[in-house]
């Protein structure tokens, strides 16, 4: 059943969304050279690397020098990219991960292979499901980029103390997984980016 739903909802959401995908497409290209898209490697479903889909929000080859943003100040961070990345519009290229497989509506955020590796036993198990455009985790850390960006070192940050905090989330959400819980994540999160 949640296979269906992310099937249908996500073909349904891609017709809806074409014209202003083009618009967002559109803007991106004027506002700073590269391409519309950005992918990076993740890690899903039983340990499997897929490429995640975003709209590109930084400037070209900005990955080099790290795999975190960190807020406002971030510089790699383009003009329309700060807009795009506040409204979580940029991920809205995922509709396409959820149609292809990759990816749900609701589950762990996939992480890159970087982190993953830091994983523990325990923590792998996130690895059993798919993961998901959005999930507790999600919610709780929506501004993500500015508690990065308040810290002396980001990258420490996020591994002592934010990754561990978002996979206890998810393992809580993994031993009490339901479709009605899936909507209602997906509820708050329309709710949050509205607000």
């Amino acid at each position: 059943m949640k296979r269906l739903f992310d099937i249908v909802v996500s073909f349904v959401a891609l017709l809806i969304l074409f014209l202003p995908g083009l618009a967002i497409a559109l803007v991106i290209v004027l506002g700073s050279r590269g391409g519309v898209f950005f992918t990076q490697t993740r890690v899903g479903l039983e340990g499997h690397p897929f490429k995640i889909l975003k709209f590109r929000t930084m400037r070209p080859e900005s990955e080099a020098s790290g795999q975190l943003t960190v807020g406002e100040r971030d510089p790699r961070i383009t003009r329309e990219g700060a807009f795009l990345r506040k409204s979580k519009l940029d991920e809205l290229p995922q509709l396409l991960n959820i149609l292809k497989g990759d990816m749900s509506f609701v589950g762990p955020r996939p992480e890159v292979p970087k982190y993953v590796e830091l994983y523990n036993n325990e923590q792998r198990k996130v690895l059993d499901v798919r993961p998901g455009l959005t999930d507790q985790a999600s919610l709780e850390y929506f501004e993500e980029d500015k508690l990065l960006g308040a810290s002396v070192d980001p990258e420490r940050t996020y591994i002592e103390e934010i990754m561990p905090h978002k996979l206890a989330l998810n393992l809580e959400y993994l031993e009490n997984r339901s479709f009605l819980r899936d909507l209602g994540v997906m509820w708050r999160t329309v709710k949050r980016i509205v607000s």
